[in-house]
C-alpha cells in the first residue's frame, strides 16, 4: 500500500494545488506534498522486498501491477532527490513566468507518473505509466501559451506518441512469442517462435522509447521544448524525463528479452550505430547553437545517448558506466538548466554572446555552471569523468570495431562539449578590459541552494564513487 500511496499522494495533491489561489499557501502545500511523497516512495522502494502488488486485472493475462527492485530503488531515489530541490528553485523562478497553480499541479502529476514508471512490474503497467508521463509533462512545455510553445508542445506530444506507438507494436509482437509480460531479471521465457520477429519487436521497442531519450531519428522535440519551457521544467525534462525512456529500455531489453538474446544481433549493431550518430550529431549542433537553452538541449541529445551506448555494449563495465552517466548527467544538466533559468530571471539574457561578465554579477550561479560543465566534459574530479571511463573501458573490452569507433566518438564529443561550454565560463569571469562594471544580480537563496547541492554531489560522488559503482556492478551482474 505504501507503493500505491507514493503514486496517489502527489496525484491527488495536484488537484488541491490547482485550486489554491494564494501563492504562499500553494508553495507550502506543494513543498509538503512533494517531500512527503518522496519519503513515502523511498521507504516503499526499500521495504517492498520485490513483492508484486496487483492493483487491477485488465484481463486474465494483463494486469496493472507494481513492485520494487534494485532498478526501482535507484530511479526513485534519483527522481525524488532532484524533484525536491528543483521545486524550491521553481518557487523563486515561477513568479517570473506566472501561472503557478497550473505549473505546480502538472509538476506534481509528472512526479507521480515517474514514480509509477519506476515501480511498474510488467510491460503493460510500464507502458501506461510512460504515456501518463508524457501527458502530464506536456503542459509544462505549453506553460506560457505562446504560439512557439504551442508548436513545441505539439511536437513533443507528437514525437512521444509516435515513439510510444512503435513500442506498443513491439510489445504486441513480443506477447505472441513470450510466456509472460512480467519483468524478470535476465529476461522472460521465450516460446521458441521466430527469432527474427522477436528481434524486430525489440528494435521497435528500443526505438520507440528512445524517442523520449533523444535517440536519432526521433530526437528533435528536445530542441523545441527546452527553450520555451520554464527552466525548472527544462531541468526535469532533460535530467529525468529523458531517463524515463532509458528506464523503459532497460526494462524491455534486460527484463523481457534478456541480454543474451539481443547480444551479437543486428539489433545491438543498429542501436549502437544510432547512439554513436546521436552523440556526434548532438555535440556538433550544440557547438553551433547560439541560444543558451537550445545549446543545452542539443547537449542533452548527445549525452543521453552515452547511456544507450553503454547499455548496448552488454558488458558489466559498460552497464555500470551507463547508470553512472544517468546519475551525473541528471545532476549536471539540472545545474545547467537551473543556472540558465537564474540568468534569464535576473538579466533576461538568453543568448550565449550576451553572457560576458555574468560571472562577476552572479558568481555563485556561474561557479556551479562551471562545475557542471566540467562534469559533462568528463574532467576529474567531477563525476562525469568516472562515467565516461567505465563507458570507454566497457566498450574497448569487447574488441568490436563499432564499439571502438564509439569510444573515439565519445572523445570527440567530450572535446566538442568543452568547446561549447568552457567559452561561456571563460567569458563569464574574464570578459576583458573593456567590459563595463555592472551591479551584482545574484538570485535569492532558494534558487541557489539546489544548484549548490547538485554541484557538490557531482564533485563528491566523483571523488568517492565506490558505493554507486558497486551497486550498479551488482545490478549488471544480475542482468547479464
Amino acid at each position: 500500500m505504501l507503493m500505491i500511496l507514493s503514486i496517489l499522494l502527489p496525484m491527488l495533491g495536484a488537484i488541491d494545488v490547482f485550486l489554491i489561489k494564494e501563492d504562499k499557501k500553494r508553495r507550502v502545500v506543494t513543498a509538503f506534498l512533494v517531500i512527503v511523497s518522496a519519503l513515502v516512495a523511498v521507504v516503499a522502494a526499500f521495504t517492498n522486498g520485490g513483492e508484486v502488488f496487483t492493483l487491477m486485472h485488465i484481463s486474465p493475462a494483463l494486469s496493472l501491477s507494481f513492485a520494487a527492485d534494485e532498478l526501482s530503488i535507484f530511479f526513485i531515489v534519483l527522481v525524488s532527490l532532484i524533484w525536491c530541490f528543483v521545486q524550491f528553485h521553481a518557487f523563486g523562478y515561477m513568479p517570473h513566468e506566472g501561472g503557478e497553480n497550473r505549473f505546480f499541479g502538472f509538476f506534481m502529476l509528472t512526479y507521480s507518473a515517474l514514480i509509477a514508471l519506476a515501480l511498474a512490474a510488467n510491460a503493460v503497467t510500464m507502458y501506461m505509466c510512460f504515456e501518463l508521463m508524457t501527458l502530464f509533462s506536456m503542459p509544462l512545455v505549453l506553460h506560457n501559451g505562446s504560439e512557439v510553445s504551442r508548436e513545441a508542445s505539439i511536437k513533443y506530444l507528437g514525437y512521444s506518441t509516435l515513439g510510444a506507438a512503435l513500442a506498443l507494436m513491439g510489445f504486441f509482437i513480443f506477447s505472441l512469442n513470450a510466456g509472460s509480460l512480467e519483468f524478470s531479471p535476465g529476461g522472460v521465457e521465450l516460446l521458441g517462435g521466430d527469432k527474427g520477429r522477436l528481434l524486430v519487436a525489440c528494435f521497435l521497442i528500443v526505438l520507440g522509447f528512445g524517442a523520449k531519450a533523444g535517440l536519432v531519428p526521433l530526437q528533435m522535440w528536445l530542441t523545441e521544448a527546452h527553450p520555451v519551457a520554464p527552466s525548472p521544467a527544462s531541468a526535469v525534462l532533460s535530467g529525468l524525463i529523458t531517463k524515463g525512456g532509458v528506464i523503459a529500455i532497460i526494462r524491455s531489453v534486460f527484463y523481457l528479452f534478456g541480454a543474451d538474446f539481443v547480444k551479437g544481433t543486428w539489433v545491438q549493431t543498429a542501436i549502437l550505430t544510432l547512439a554513436v550518430i546521436t552523440i556526434f550529431f548532438g555535440s556538433m549542433l550544440a557547438y553551433r547553437e547560439k541560444l543558451l537553452k537550445k545549446r543545452l538541449a542539443y547537449s542533452t541529445i548527445s549525452n543521453v545517448s552515452y547511456v544507450l551506448f553503454g547499455l548496448f555494449t552488454f558488458s558489466t563495465l559498460g552497464f555500470t558506466g551507463a547508470l553512472l552517466q544517468v546519475v551525473f548527467h541528471a545532476l549536471a544538466k539540472d545545474v545547467l538548466f537551473l543556472c540558465a533559468g537564474s540568468i534569464i530571471f535576473a538579466t533576461h539574457k538568453t543568448y550565449v554572446a550576451d553572457l560576458s561578465g555574468i560571472g562577476k554579477r552572479m558568481p555563485v550561479t556561474m561557479w556551479c555552471f562551471a562545475i557542471a560543465a566540467l562534469s559533462l566534459i568528463g574532467i576529474p574530479p567531477a563525476g562525469g569523468f568516472v562515467a565516461k571511463w567505465y563507458l570507454a573501458i566497457g566498450a574497448l573490452q569487447s574488441g568490436s570495431v563499432l564499439q571502438l569507433v564509439g569510444v573515439i566518438v565519445l572523445m570527440v564529443s567530450a572535446l566538442l562539449t568543452a568547446f561549447y561550454l568552457l567559452p561561456i565560463v571563460a567569458k563569464a569571469f574574464f570578459p576583458g578590459k573593456d567590459y563595463p562594471v555592472e551591479e551584482p544580480c545574484e538570485v535569492e537563496t532558494k534558487m541557489l541552494v539546489p544548484v549548490i547541492v547538485f554541484s557538490a554531489l557531482v564533485i563528491l560522488l566523483g571523488i568517492v564513487p565506490g558505493g554507486l559503482n558497486q551497486y550498479f556492478a551488482a545490478l549488471a551482474g544480475m542482468l547479464m
